[in-house]
């Protein structure tokens, strides 16, 4: 067996065991991309075809969780037909769908990890590697559903730099990620109800994540460690 054999037979069963480690490293990988290619036309282009690999990849890795299968593929179907035909046609308003659908897809992805880190006492590789997935898919989830409270109210959020525009998606994101560690840099604000309910509903959703899950993931594993060192 020749040596590209050996390397597709290892990434077969590192993929095999640990499906959130991939799903993890794309969701950095489209962080690197977002920063490379910006949002020209020719970048939301690539974005959008590497956005339609991380929801096959945040449908396998539902696969792998106690969550329904059904349900995925319900939500991702749709979600990826319109995606597409937002970039083939630029229509803004099938993009608002499809993101619609992609913060539902992405919440009950985290619901599924979260069921799936919950469901025994023991600590995983695959279960660390969940809760930072698991961290990045909120973060998504909630700036689409961003995206989509900016489309149907208009305003919802401002700026410093053109506080009249609409914010775009990676400054969404970014909002997002701001919101869910707690850290509320400010540069970006909500201003209408709707806005500020997405932002405190995140905000909680951060705070109970990591009073709950992490710290119970962590600790797990001390105890799993101290177990090891006493035999």
């Amino acid at each position: 067996m020749n040596n590209y054999n050996v390397s597709f037979l290892n990434w077969r069963a590192l993929a095999r065991t640990h499906p959130s480690a991939f799903l993890l490293a794309a969701q950095l990988v489209s962080l690197i991309l977002y920063a490379a290619f910006g949002e020209n036309s020719r970048g939301r282009a690539l974005l959008g075809a590497f956005g339609v690999l991380i929801l096959m990849l945040v449908v396998w890795v539902i696969q792998r969780s106690p969550a329904s299968n059904w349900i995925a593929w319900v939500l991702v179907a749709p979600a990826i037909v319109l995606s597409l035909l937002s970039i083939l046609f630029l229509d803004p308003s099938l993009l608002i769908w499809s993101a619609l659908l992609e913060a539902v897809l992405y919440f009950y992805a985290a619901g599924s990890l979260v069921a799936y880190m919950m469901k025994d006492y023991r600590v995983t590789t695959d279960e660390l590697f969940a809760a930072g997935a698991t961290y990045t898919l909120l973060a998504w989830g909630f700036a689409y559903a961003y995206l989509v409270c900016q489309a149907w109210f208009p305003g919802s959020f401002i700026g410093i730099t053109d506080p009249e525009q609409p914010r775009t998606f990676l400054e969404l994101l970014f909002l997002s990620f701001t919101n869910l560690t707690a850290t509320g840099l400010g540069d970006i604000l909500p201003i209408t109800p709707s806005a500020r309910i997405l932002v405190m509903l995140e905000q909680f959703t951060g705070i109970g994540y990591v009073a709950v899950v992490v710290s119970r993931l962590i600790g797990l594993t001390l105890s799993q460690q101290q177990d090891k060192e006493r035999r």
